[in-house]
C-alpha cells in the first residue's frame, strides 16, 4: 500500500492527543467542513482552549450504547478537524466552522480534571492499492456518473461541482460523495472507518446504485452554508 502525498493533512500542532466533541448523528469527513453551534459549558471550555492553541479537535461519532459508568461510548475511527472560522456569542457560546483534516483511530483516552475529554490519537492517511493504478481512473469515472445520474434532478451548489470537475484523488472525492450523499449515519461511519480507498470506493458505488433505484439520492438542496449542528 502506499499513500497520495498531494493531499497529505496540515497536522500542524498535533502531538497525539485531542480534545474529543462526541456527536450523535454526524459524521465529519476529511476534506469537508461542517457548522457547529456550541453551548453546553464543557464544549465551551473546550472550543476556548482550542482556539488558543492549535485549532484542533476530533469529532467522534457516538455509539448506541453506554460504555461503564454511564459515559457515551465512542466509535473507533474520528475525524480530527481545524476550526477554520469561529463567531464568539453571547454566554461564551460559540459558532463554528470545522474543516475535515484526516480520519484517525482512538486508541485510548486521557485522566485529566478538564470538564471534556481527551484522546490519544492515531492518523489514518488514505491507502491505496499500487496494483489498482489502472482500475482506479475508471472507478473514478464510475462514481461521478453515478452519482450525476442520482443527482440529475437536484439543485447542487456550484462549488459542490466545481470541486467534482477538478482531479482529485479517488479517497478525496469519496470523501465528498459520502458527505453529500443522504444516507444513515451508520452508512457514513462506514465510509469514514474505510481506509482503503478501492474498497471505500467500491462501497460508494453500491450505495449509490441503491439510493438510485430507490429514487432516493440528496432530497431537497441544503442551505449554504448548512444550518449549524449543535452540541
Amino acid at each position: 500500500m502506499h499513500f497520495e502525498p498531494e493531499f497529505t493533512a496540515d497536522l500542524s500542532g498535533f502531538e497525539g492527543q485531542l480534545p474529543l466533541m462526541p456527536l450523535d448523528g454526524v459524521v465529519l469527513f476529511p476534506h469537508v467542513a461542517i457548522p457547529l453551534h456550541i453551548f453546553e459549558p464543557r464544549y465551551k471550555k473546550m472550543i476556548s482552549d482550542v482556539l488558543q492553541s492549535h485549532r484542533l479537535l476530533a469529532l467522534a461519532l457516538l455509539r448506541p450504547e453506554r460504555a461503564h459508568a454511564g459515559t457515551p461510548a465512542l466509535h473507533d475511527v474520528v475525524c480530527i478537524g481545524r476550526i477554520t472560522a469561529e463567531e464568539q456569542l453571547a454566554g461564551g457560546r460559540y459558532n463554528l466552522v470545522l474543516t475535515g483534516l484526516q480520519r484517525a483511530q482512538l486508541q485510548g483516552e486521557l485522566v485529566t480534571d478538564l470538564p471534556y475529554r481527551i484522546g490519544e490519537l492515531k492518523p489514518l492517511p488514505d491507502s491505496y492499492d499500487p496494483s489498482t493504478t489502472r482500475e482506479r481512473a475508471e472507478r473514478h469515472r464510475e462514481l461521478l456518473t453515478s452519482f450525476r445520474s442520482l443527482t440529475r434532478n437536484k439543485t447542487t451548489d456550484s462549488l459542490f461541482q466545481q470541486l467534482l470537475d477538478a482531479e482529485l484523488p479517488l479517497g478525496v472525492l469519496c470523501d465528498l460523495l459520502a458527505a453529500a450523499l443522504k444516507i444513515p449515519h451508520a452508512s457514513k461511519y462506514r465510509a469514514l472507518s474505510e481506509v482503503d480507498v478501492d474498497a471505500r470506493s467500491q462501497f460508494l458505488l453500491t450505495t449509490i446504485a441503491e439510493l438510485s433505484m430507490d429514487a432516493g439520492g440528496l432530497g431537497q438542496r441544503r442551505r449554504f452554508p448548512p444550518q449549524f449542528s449543535i452540541n
